[in-house]
């Protein structure tokens, strides 16, 4: 058997997420019957994550394995012909059994964007959260060095979710402006279930003075979810690079 790994781009709107689920279409979904024509053969796609419902990706990382000798980097034009637009496989390669979209994973990077201003720009819309309320960058600047470093994240995860450790480290947290736009980039070993959109929505809250500054640092603290904001819609939210040992999304994605 080969392994075969892919870099996959997706406007996640008309999509329930990344994982197969039985109210809706997924993006693993697509690819696997995209990849159930090109092959004749019965596969599941293993990414990086499990991006929500509505959530995008600019750098989604793939595996599967399959025994059709076709040459590696011709599975990307062959899935592209039998996948709806709004995803696109932008790279295709052989790699080794070793490698694994998921638990090979070093870093993640995400990115939220959000238009201010009086009326939503028509190009953004289905990307970028609009917000007519003007917000204290400053105190979004200071909100967002309160994440940095590893701590315990349970406050920012979504209720009811489960896992036996929520403990992550954070390498990047910051806001950039470019004119109307705002746009939160974070870079982390790893996230939990809507943590992304929890801390948005949290600094935003910040922002807007309707909690107070160091709201972060209590929740991190606290580790209850009452203590943290509400979470960001999710269109807002874009997973951008994953960077593996000897494998950079980023590096691949310069080049195309």
């Amino acid at each position: 058997m080969r392994r075969i790994r892919l870099i996959v781009e997706y406007d996640g709107t008309d999509y329930i997420g990344w994982q197969i689920q039985n109210n809706g279409v997924s993006v693993q979904q697509c690819l696997n019957e995209a990849l159930h024509t090109v092959t004749g053969e019965e596969i599941c796609v293993h990414g990086s994550g499990r991006t929500d419902s509505g959530v995008h990706a600019r750098a989604q990382v793939v595996h599967f394995d399959t025994s059709v000798r076709m040459p590696a980097d011709k599975f990307a034009i062959a899935m592209n012909m039998r996948l709806p637009h709004s995803i696109r496989v932008l790279f295709s390669e052989e790699t080794n059994q070793d490698f694994h979209a998921r638990f090979s994973v070093l870093e993640k990077s995400y990115r939220y964007s959000i238009q201010v201003g009086p009326h939503a720009r028509v190009q953004t819309s289905g990307t970028t959260l609009h917000v007519h309320v003007p917000l204290d960058t400053d105190a979004l600047h200071a909100a967002a060095k309160e994440i940095l470093g590893t701590h315990d994240f349970t406050a920012f995860m979504a209720a009811g979710s489960s896992t036996e450790n929520a403990v992550r480290t954070i390498l990047k947290s910051e806001w950039l402006q470019q004119g109307s736009y705002l746009y939160y980039d974070v870079t982390g070993t790893g996230f939990l279930y809507n943590m992304v959109r929890i801390l948005v929505g949290t600094m935003l809250e910040i922002a807007w003075d309707k909690r107070s500054s160091g709201a972060i640092a209590r929740a991190l603290t606290s580790g209850r979810r009452n203590d943290a904001g509400s979470t960001a819609p999710a269109k807002g939210l874009c997973l951008m690079r994953v960077r593996y040992e000897n494998f950079d999304t980023e590096t691949i994605l310069q080049k195309l």
